[in-house]
């Protein structure tokens, strides 16, 4: 008797390149852990007292698949203050977190058979969750222009077919740092148009942003003050009733990874079935954490200030390191906290990284485990304190300069 199999959409995800080594990192001591895309600054003490005092008031019940009112309110107000655009709260749909976003609006437009393309390197989920819904993610990778990346349009058009239904892209960028610019989100929303696409990005981190050159600089256009610089919105140019999808997330930019909370912005009709569709995957958000999410946005200005502040010293510090040492290539990152080096004569860039591993107890994430354009780098995590960012360069610096493939 034969035993019943995976499905194949589910057979044909690989395994996370980043949770591999991470894996062989866990059973390791005194390792310094560069491979997450995670802060160690703690959850400001305003959201963790407004969770608390929201369970102990009552805050423990269902609430609406598209969450709380007064949370969609409180973001609305972030998008016309931050990027003066007017988002109806009807516009918009709590998740449990930037995954669950991505993870839902894919869902809503992809099917079975379907092709999505997707802008690489990328973080690696968006092109997993194409694949287990049963479609196909062609990556398309990221042009070089001088000390920064682009977006190819020729591979772009190259890469169409009858089946494609979906560009996606992240700016900032994970892994890259690349923070697209406003023209080259014009030509991103205009090719979306022009071929009949959805347009997916991801803007979780909006706010950990340092300035770019021409158009991607400053906040072109913003109504009101926010703290440090913010990074250019797809909200800005799209229409009302363009397909495009933006999602974004508390996890970053309020050091909330662990409460799971994040949001997506559309046009009512796709929101509208997105909550719909919410009830058979998680029903809703916490309700409790959705108004730990209302005082983050109330309470955070000054905190976010301070901590993009300390980032920007950070990626100064490992860029200026880096680049000192022969044979490495580092692209300018303008946004997120990733370095993304390329590093001459690597072909086997998780090799590397797990030698990197065992022989330094320095933990990076492989490039090859952000898709096309990926192999032949690594990224390093900037987010950590210097307390484990100065060792953990060093031995990064080091190693480079010795490696023997």
């Amino acid at each position: 008797m034969s035993l019943p199999s995976f499905a194949p959409s589910a057979e044909r995800v690989p395994v996370s390149r980043i949770r591999a080594l991470a894996d062989v990192a866990f059973g390791m001591e005194d390792v310094l852990p560069l491979q997450f895309g995670e802060s160690t600054l703690p959850t400001p003490p305003y959201v963790i007292d407004a969770v608390n005092q929201a369970a102990q008031e009552g805050w423990t019940y269902y609430s609406p698949n598209q969450g709380l009112p007064s949370l969609r309110v409180a973001i609305a107000n972030l998008i016309a203050r931050l990027h003066d655009v007017e988002i109806d709260p009807t516009e918009i749909q709590i998740n449990s977190g930037g995954v669950q976003a991505l993870n839902l609006a894919i869902k809503c437009v992809i099917d079975p058979g379907d092709e999505a393309i997707v802008l690489s390197p990328n973080w690696p989920n968006g092109s997993a969750m194409i694949e287990m819904f049963g479609a196909r993610a062609v990556e398309v990778p990221m042009a070089r222009a001088g000390q920064r990346f682009t977006p190819d349009v020729e591979a772009m058009e190259r890469a169409l077919s009858p089946r494609t239904r979906l560009l996606l892209y992240a700016s900032p960028s994970n892994p890259l740092g690349w923070t697209a610019t406003v023209a080259e989100q014009r030509m991103l929303l205009d090719f979306a148009r022009q071929h009949g696409l959805w347009l997916l990005t991801d803007e979780v981190y909006e706010r950990i942003y340092y300035g770019g050159q021409g158009e991607a600089g400053g906040r072109e256009g913003s109504a009101s003050a926010c703290s440090g610089q913010l990074a250019p919105s797809i909200l800005k140019l799209c229409s009302r009733e363009d397909a495009v999808i933006v999602v974004n997330s508390f996890s970053k930019t309020y050091c909330m990874t662990g409460w799971r909370l994040g949001w997506m912005v559309s046009r009512p009709d796709f929101v509208q079935k997105a909550a719909q569709l919410n009830e058979f995957i998680v029903s809703h958000a916490p309700t409790m954490i959705q108004r730990g999410g209302e005082a983050a946005i109330a309470h955070g200005e000054d905190d976010i200030a301070a901590m993009v502040e300390e980032f920007q010293e950070r990626r100064d510090f490992c860029a200026g390191m880096l680049r000192e040492v022969p044979g490495v290539n580092l692209p300018e990152p303008e946004g997120a906290f990733y370095l993304f080096p390329q590093l001459d004569g690597i072909k086997n860039s998780y090799q590397f990284s797990l030698d990197l591993l065992q022989e330094m107890h320095v933990a990076v994430a492989p490039g090859s485990a952000f898709g096309n354009g990926g192999e032949g780098s690594i990224r390093i995590c900037y987010a950590p304190g210097m307390d484990v960012l100065r060792p953990a360069m060093e031995r990064i610096c080091e190693f480079i300069q010795n490696y023997s493939p």
